[in-house]
């Protein structure tokens, strides 16, 4: 890969400069599901991100091949690949992030709610083995249905006797890009200025993007407008599904998400000042213990849960249509963490 493809990899996942400390410090990300669809194209991004030095690919076949192309790319992570079960403990020690995008894909006609069982099965399994073997690791949940895997974490690391409420994130950020992607196509605005905040969770309803607070405002959308950016941000994910036609979900936009997020996470533990970025995780926010929202990450992970900010009447309506249903998704999680 050229040198300037590598910068402009960098550039798109916003990197700016670091201090000498920050760069220097070893990092190690494992990415747990890294032959999928999402984890290849995940790992190609991680392995370009010159915060990562030691970076580890893990799934149950495949992992090998997946490991040995990537690690020849001329960027400075050293790239190790683990395959089975055996090997997972291995994979997983000394890792500061991991990212999980294993499981199961959406298939037309499917619901995140029909991933439900396979998945969370699959994560249960993963979460266990992450509190053996990197317990302080920050731990970002890419596995659908979020709504409910991220309670199922919460729920093993609880009785494993090593949750950190700060550590652990459920990845909404490609709700986040997709409502930058399309509110910018429709205000006629730079998307690289473009900032949305988008709360509640990550299925259907509970996908709430604030147009309201959008940057840069824009004054050229009606009412009709923002009902129909915020349907196409909820139905993203079925938009990509549909077009694809029975060969694939969103893999590509969501391993550029997820990369974007874990970048962020590093540069907390780094030290960078003011990263900021939406996430689901223990929340106070509202009466749901999970809510996804602003969260300015550090050193420790979570350093703070940060409020909504002034609602649109249709925003406050849109949070209120969704509690029922992220409810439930959390309830579910909960309970199948318990019965299995």
């Amino acid at each position: 890969m050229r040198p300037s493809l590598l910068r402009y990899a960098a550039q798109a996942l916003r990197r700016r400069d670091y201090s000498s400390a920050a760069a220097a410090a070893e990092r190690k990300v494992a990415i747990l599901g890294a032959a999928g669809g999402i984890g290849q194209p995940l790992a190609l991004l991680m392995k370009l991100n010159p915060l990562v030095s030691s970076l580890s690919l893990y799934d149950i076949a495949g992992t090998p091949g997946v490991a040995a192309d990537v690690s020849h790319i001329n960027s400075p992570a050293l790239v190790k690949g683990f395959v089975g079960e055996e090997q997972l403990g291995e994979a997983l020690e000394g890792s500061d992030v991991v990212i999980i995008p294993a499981g199961v894909p959406r298939k037309p006609g499917m619901t995140r709610d029909d991933l439900f069982n396979i998945n969370a099965g699959i994560v249960k399994g993963l979460c266990t083995a992450i509190s053996k073997y990197c317990p302080n690791a920050l731990v970002n949940m890419i596995s659908n249905p979020v709504n409910s895997t991220v309670p199922i974490a919460a729920e093993v690391f609880k009785k494993a006797g090593t949750y950190d409420e700060k550590k652990l994130f459920g990845v909404t950020t490609l709700d986040v890009v997709r409502a930058k992607t399309f509110y910018a196509g429709k205000a006629n605005v730079p998307v690289t200025e473009v900032n949305v905040p988008v709360v509640g969770g990550h299925a259907g309803i509970t996908i709430l993007p604030l147009f309201s607070q959008a940057t840069p405002a824009s004054n050229a959308l009606s009412h009709e407008d923002i009902k129909a950016l915020t349907k196409r941000t909820q139905d993203g994910g079925t938009e990509v599904v549909e077009a694809k036609a029975g060969k694939g979900s969103a893999t590509l936009s969501m391993a550029y998400a997820g990369a974007v997020f874990a970048d962020a996470c590093l540069k907390g533990l780094n030290g960078v000042p003011d990263v900021v970025e939406c996430s689901f995780v223990q929340s106070t926010v509202t009466e749901l213990p999970f809510f996804a929202s602003k969260v300015r990450l550090g050193k420790n992970g979570v350093e703070e849960v940060l409020g909504l900010g002034q609602l649109s009447e249709f925003e406050k309506e849109g949070l209120e249509n969704l509690k029922g249903e992220l409810k439930s998704s959390i309830e579910k999680g909960i309970k199948f963490a318990h019965a299995n």
